[in-house]
């Protein structure tokens, strides 16, 4: 059950000096660090990695990602026939993709030189203990 998993919409204002996209009710009080990921082609599949304990916010500016979760049930031996649950993120879109703690995720572009910017809510030095990383085909 995806009850947690959340889009937070954004918006967009256009004048003669340009456009502005915001996103203002993502609340970052919670972020403690951001990456950016950038596919080149729409074969590569990143995934599956889950998180017991951090979060994690998507926000595509670039392009169209497919984004497949999992709820995992056992972090030490996971089923591998789990529900999946597709989300296309798209950057026209203008939001963010808040995934909560207990699930993992595929990402995959839908177009070439897809970017998104990934926040989290825990520092580096945190990752390596809450960083659980499955084959591409685990969840079939």
């Amino acid at each position: 059950m995806l009850q947690k998993v959340k889009v937070i919409s954004g918006g967009h204002h256009v004048d003669a000096r340009g456009e502005v996209t915001f996103v203002n009710e993502f609340d970052m009080s919670q972020v403690k660090r951001f990456y950016r990921i950038k596919h080149f082609d729409t074969e590569t599949i990143r995934g599956w990695r889950a998180h017991k304990i951090e979060q994690r916010w998507f926000h595509v500016f670039n392009g169209t990602f497919m984004v497949k979760l999992v709820k995992i049930d056992n972090w030490g031996n996971p089923s591998s026939n789990l529900d999946q649950h597709k989300f296309i993120l798209k950057a026209t879109d203008i939001s963010v993709f808040h995934i909560p703690v207990g699930y993992a995720s595929s990402l995959q572009a839908m177009e070439e030189n897809s970017e998104m910017i990934v926040f989290a809510d825990y520092p580096i030095e945190h990752a390596k203990n809450d960083d659980y990383l499955f084959p591409s085909d685990y969840f079939n």
